[in-house]
């Protein structure tokens, strides 16, 4: 088994087919957007591929150590993580050819006229821990 990464982007990924942005839609289409969601988590949970997930509230600071004594750095002239994810998942997976495949199921998670996005997904292997060397 491989644990793989799909973000969701707010932006900085190509623009999905139904690209009309989430604060334009209804009431109706963003529960149905969040109901796919649940759903396609439930069925992965049931079959052990699913291993996490949460969305991310758009609010966000930089943070850095900037010296004994003195208050962190906040912020920057970056672009940052609030402005670009909008929420991950992590799924558990045989092969890279199945988390391909489910990359491209969530892709179709519906948008305005619930009609699927076709939103781009950024999909990503996990690192394993490093092997050990025995004596």
């Amino acid at each position: 088994m491989a644990k793989y990464l799909l973000l969701k982007h707010y932006r900085g990924a190509p623009a999905p087919v139904n690209n009309v942005p989430m604060d334009q839609w209804t009431r109706d289409e963003f529960s149905a957007h969040v109901q796919y969601m649940r759903d396609f988590a439930n069925r992965l949970e049931a079959t052990g591929e699913f291993a996490g997930e949460l969305a991310l509230a758009p609010e966000g600071t930089w943070v850095r150590y900037d010296g004994e004594g003195r208050p962190p750095v906040t912020d920057g002239p970056f672009a940052e993580t609030k402005d670009l994810i909008a929420g991950w998942m992590v799924i558990d997976v045989d092969s890279y050819d199945r988390a391909l495949e489910l990359a491209g199921e969530l892709s179709a998670a519906p948008g305005a006229d619930g009609k699927p996005i076709h939103e781009w997904l950024e999909l990503r292997p996990l690192l394993t821990e490093p092997p050990t060397v025995g004596e």
